[in-house]
């Protein structure tokens, strides 16, 4: 981590401290960033840059040192990214209205979806966000065109889609981000209903969490601490329960993309200034 980064700044609350650092991630020279759309950690701590420039995967270590990148000419509007407990990468590539698996390496071994062919009535039109549940299924906010969310097998057949516009239970207004916790329920960044909303993986509604204005993106730790970041612009960390822990405004913009490390810390993935956000977790003592 660069100490030249350190803003000074603290957030969060209570047991939930960090010190922040931005930008974070450091390119070979002559290189610049372009619109990073999201963010992710492979079980290394291997950091995922997912941007809308080309290369548009770009993978650094955990003190943000750059390693590879890749993807150029198949991946054309980076939007949310997710990264398997066996380090697949999962990948949306909205405007081509395609989902993609792929390798730590780039190579791709499954696609979900036409590519170049959207519809209104099966997967995809412009889907938003990818996550994969602890059986392997995967599902899909389907959130730019539909107002859907999409249940797929390992192996990619299409089990189950759900939703409406709307703003009622099951309905969605731009479902953005998705999460599958470690009880199998689905939680739905529903962006301009301003809440998540939890459902079983047949698509049954267990209720909406509010208090949130346009959330952008869920993260959840192996603890079971629920993040979501929304337009305020801030971070909530929530117990599994939905009981608000912890609050804090990181970042000058809505945070498009979070994601967590194995040593506490956060990466907030800012689009509106082409940059990565760390914000590095202090120990509980140094926090009292």
């Amino acid at each position: 981590m660069n100490a030249d980064n350190a803003t000074g700044l603290v957030v969060g609350t209570g047991q939930f401290l960090y010190d922040v650092f931005r930008p974070w991630g450091v390119l070979p020279a002559g290189w610049t960033f372009g619109l990073i759309s999201h963010v992710a950690v492979d079980s290394k701590d291997r950091v995922y840059f997912y941007q809308r420039k080309d290369p548009p995967v770009l993978v650094f270590d955990h003190d943000g040192n750059f390693l590879t990148g890749w993807g150029d000419g198949r991946l054309r509007d980076a939007h949310g990214i997710y990264v398997g407990p066996d380090d697949h990468i999962y990948l949306c590539n909205r405007d081509e209205h395609e989902v993609l698996k792929l390798t730590a390496d780039g190579t791709i071994v499954l696609v979900l979806g036409q590519r170049g062919r959207p519809s209104l009535q099966a997967p995809f039109n412009h889907p938003a966000d990818v996550a994969v549940a602890p059986n392997g299924e995967i599902y899909v906010a389907d959130g730019y065109g539909n107002a859907a969310i999409h249940r797929f097998s390992p192996e990619g057949e299409h089990l189950r889609s759900w939703g409406a516009p709307g703003a009622g239970p099951g309905q969605f207004s731009t479902p953005h981000g998705i999460w599958v916790d470690a009880q199998d329920r689905v939680l739905v960044a529903d962006r301009e209903n301003n809440r998540v909303q939890l459902f079983s993986p047949d698509g049954d509604c267990y209720g909406e969490w509010a208090d949130l204005y346009h959330p952008m993106d869920i993260y959840v730790d192996r603890a079971g601490t629920v993040y979501v970041t929304d337009q305020i612009p801030r971070i909530t960390m929530y117990s599994a329960t939905g009981r608000m822990l912890a609050r804090g405004r990181p970042v000058t913009v809505g945070a498009h993309g979070v994601w967590g490390d194995s040593r506490g810390n956060l990466y907030l993935a800012e689009v509106g200034v082409h940059q990565v956000t760390k914000l590095a977790r202090r120990p509980l003592a140094a926090g009292l």
